[in-house]
């Protein structure tokens, strides 16, 4: 009994418990979607090879078992390779299959020829081809547990084109079965109780949460710990929910205070990276004490000396020191100066933020806008979101109170993968936790990078609503008559602003051409109705386009993408 390349690509995903895939078919690799979907993969076809790669990765860190985007060769190839950096520098899993040229053309200037797999090698854990059809099975099954094992991340799986159709006897192929589970390190017991001691004599302490901590499942563990400790803690953007955002300890609207004088820091799959302005002066204290806790023994000590570092899962780790802590029963006192301080500039800074949300002039700002999408959102949804302006305000403006279910721009800074993450989110929900919806909140500029997957979502019938917050531009735009004005100078490459985008542009009108909802607004009402109509309505994607002040941005500061001040 013989088998062909495409069926043994399909059947050895599938024996490694691959269950979506999401790609652009052409050739040579038509076959092996069709193949997929024969063995029960779900496979959705996209616009885009790059929104592709992003959908596969966000399937990735939301289940724990990598997605797998499939692509032609050359352009289509190069296409996914930002998905691929983007999974990389999140530290998710994911798959890539790329067809390539025929091997008895190498060299020859074959249609699409390009040295895949040397180039997948910077973008990728493992980029590899497999020699022949026989070791498909092993190829594939150690890319999906390299993916997995230790820091997760992207691999790539090259497949020449002439395997694709071929056809090999069974009984000479290398079956594999699945790859066991990660396996789960511990921290040393000598550096816990190190950590525990440098914990208990801190003054003014501070949990950081980030989103390795969320990729580990480790919500529960984290939550005692916060409550056995009492420690303030701050998620880092896509941590949010790990412990809910409206948990008393939570001190992310006191954010630069908080960093700037803890004397002692737990990083808890967090990296030391901008987002956490390295942390290093005048940003933090210069003595600050850093306990590091990590998977990835090559990130322990980057950027500061540790006082102590913990190697080992976020899960397996958290539960080490709450065992040290229920040995040691030390409680951060709740009356303390340094929690009063926190409590003050939290109250602050909620003051400050409910000031501008409740403004009533016309154009709306971003705060109130957010404050109405806060209102009216379910409670448990799964937030996209990216953007500039948008993505931040959006941050501090919407609260989170589970798990993995805010996705944004990410560690890379990506424009351009809302659609594509959103996308997932809908068809790994729609699997997992039938009826949580989906609401993806776009800045005008980030929407137009992958605007059209908006008929995908329509084609498969992904109720995800779409929120583009639109001020005409990038960071900030013109007004309809300032556009005007504009062009009177003459050609507008030479003489409009290069962050001005169309002023009044209807993007909810591509949501209608796909068969959704799609709705303009400009005043709070007109934006409460449209909230409250597509979150009544279950079963339509929907797009709210927004429109605010052009001008508008965040709290009192110049230039705030310049500044970063508040990421």
């Amino acid at each position: 009994e013989v088998v062909s390349g495409a069926q043994l690509i399909a059947q050895a995903l599938r024996a490694q418990n691959i269950e979506y895939m999401f790609g652009i078919v052409g050739i040579p690799v038509t076959e092996i979607a069709i193949a997929a979907q024969a063995v029960g993969i779900k496979y959705v076809g996209m616009r885009n090879e790059q929104a592709a790669c992003y959908a596969a990765s966000a399937v990735g860190y939301l289940t724990g078992r990598p997605g797998v985007c499939l692509v032609v060769s050359g352009p289509g190839f190069l296409h996914a390779l930002g998905g691929m950096a983007n999974a990389t520098i999140n530290c998710w899993p994911l798959i890539v299959i790329g067809g390539s040229s025929d091997r008895n053309q190498e060299t020859m200037g074959a249609f699409q020829e390009f040295p895949q797999v040397e180039a997948g090698r910077l973008y990728n854990k493992l980029s590899v081809r497999p020699s022949s059809l026989e070791v498909i099975p092993a190829v594939i099954e150690k890319a999906v547990r390299t993916s997995m094992y230790g820091r997760p991340g992207s691999c790539y799986v090259d497949i020449p084109g002439d395997f694709v159709n071929l056809q090999v006897n069974k009984s000479s192929v290398k079956y594999m079965e699945c790859c066991l589970p990660p396996p789960i390190s511990m921290a040393e017991h000598s550096a816990v109780s190190k950590a525990a001691s440098v914990i208990a004599l801190s003054k003014q302490p501070l949990l950081i949460i980030g989103k390795g901590a969320a990729y580990s499942r480790a919500e529960n563990n984290i939550r005692k710990l916060v409550d056995l400790c009492g420690l303030p803690f701050l998620p880092t953007p896509m941590a949010k929910g790990v412990v809910p955002d409206n948990h008393p300890n939570c001190v992310a609207a006191a954010r630069s205070m908080a960093l700037q004088h803890a004397d002692v820091i737990i990083l808890l799959g967090a990296r030391l990276n901008w987002i956490l302005h390295f942390g290093l002066p005048p940003r933090y204290q210069q003595d600050v004490k850093v306990i590091q806790i990590d998977i990835c023994a090559e990130e322990l000590g980057n950027n500061v000396k540790p006082a102590a570092t913990l190697l080992g899962d976020i899960n397996a780790v958290t539960e080490q020191l709450l065992e040290e802590f229920n040995k040691r029963s030390w409680k951060y006192p709740s009356n303390s100066e340094w929690w009063q301080k926190l409590r003050g500039r939290i109250k602050n800074n909620e003051e400050r933020s409910k000031g501008l949300a409740l403004q009533k002039s016309l154009p709306m700002n971003y705060y109130t806008v957010f404050h109405h999408i806060r209102e009216l959102i379910p409670k448990e949804c799964i937030l996209v979101s990216e953007g500039a302006n948008t993505m931040d305000i959006g941050r501090t403006m919407l609260p989170n109170f589970y798990p993995r279910q805010r996705l944004d721009a990410g560690t890379f800074g990506t424009m351009g993968v809302g659609l594509g993450f959103a996308i997932a989110a809908a068809v790994v929900a729609r699997d997992c936790t039938p009826g949580r919806r989906v609401v993806c909140i776009e800045g005008d500029s980030a929407f137009g990078f992958s605007g059209m997957e908006v008929e995908t979502i329509c084609r498969y019938n992904l109720p995800i609503l779409i929120i583009v917050v639109n001020n005409n531009g990038i960071y900030t735009g013109l007004d309809e008559n300032s556009w005007e004005q504009m062009l009177k100078f003459g050609d507008p490459a030479t003489c409009v602003p290069p962050v001005s985008l169309l002023p009044n542009a209807h993007y909810e009108k591509i949501m209608s051409a796909f068969g959704g909802k799609g709705y303009f607004v400009k005043t709070p009402e007109e934006l409460q109705n449209a909230l409250k109509a597509s979150v009544a309505d279950k079963q339509t994607p929907s797009l709210i386009n927004v429109m605010i002040d052009p001008q508008s941005e965040r709290k009192k500061q110049e230039f705030p993408w310049l500044t970063r001040s508040n990421l």
